[in-house]
């Protein structure tokens, strides 16, 4: 294959310039990155999170999601329970995340644990997404196997004519809720010149949430 050369011509990021916790920092970056996607086509999904679990052999699994919530304890998204996802983290709550941003040269991953989202939480990120999105989330039995496209519409449809737009509410499905991830390392990467990226990395030190200074401890890695 050719090999593409691209030297990242970011910013950069010191410890003088990175705020004193992970949660500002971590705010300050995702706020920077909505910005961008409302002014440049280079930031397409500020939102986009990578997931990765792993299954009852061990064998990681990752996935790309929205990131729905952010903030002191931790970034979330919602899902089917019964998904790969879901009925993984459920196994087993170890997790890592990762926001990436390449136009930015910028990347926060967070390693941790996830938590079951409180359902009242659900609910109200529920209600405010649009009626096929609602209807979306009752008709995708998310990883099964289905035989076609059609099979899905179909199934859609009837969805549809079960939750009419505009006639009733949309409940929240038995079956779909959403995890929060719980940190114990944060780490933010910003791409510089020459592949001597800067890697700055909170690890917990105590119990504390993301914008408690006293639980966390800063160290830089290398590139």
């Amino acid at each position: 294959m050719d090999h593409r050369r691209l030297d990242y011509d970011g910013d950069g990021l010191t410890e003088d310039q990175l705020l004193e916790t992970p949660f500002a920092q971590a705010r300050l970056w995702v706020d920077e990155a909505l910005a961008r996607a409302e002014r440049s086509p280079d930031v397409v999904e500020p939102l986009a999170m990578s997931v990765a679990t792993v299954d009852r052999q061990g064998h990681p699994n990752v996935r790309t999601v929205l990131m729905r919530f952010l903030d002191e304890r931790g970034p979330g998204f919602v899902t089917a329970l019964t998904s790969t996802k879901g009925r993984e983290i459920l196994l087993n709550p170890a997790v890592a995340a990762a926001l990436t941003w390449p136009a930015m040269y910028r990347a926060i991953r967070f390693r941790g644990r996830a938590l079951t989202l409180d359902d009242a939480e659900v609910e109200e990120y529920f209600d405010s997404r649009p009626w096929a999105s609602r209807i979306s989330a009752w008709t995708s039995r998310q990883s099964e196997p289905i035989g076609s496209r059609k099979e899905l519409e179909a199934a859609y449809g009837r969805r549809a004519e079960q939750f009419p737009e505009g006639r009733a509410r949309v409940p929240v499905p038995d079956f779909w809720g959403g995890f929060r991830i719980v940190p114990d390392e944060v780490e933010f990467w910003a791409g510089r010149r020459n592949r001597l990226h800067d890697r700055l990395v909170f690890t917990r030190t105590g119990e504390g949430h993301l914008g408690d200074p006293t639980s966390w401890r800063l160290h830089r890695r290398q590139p």
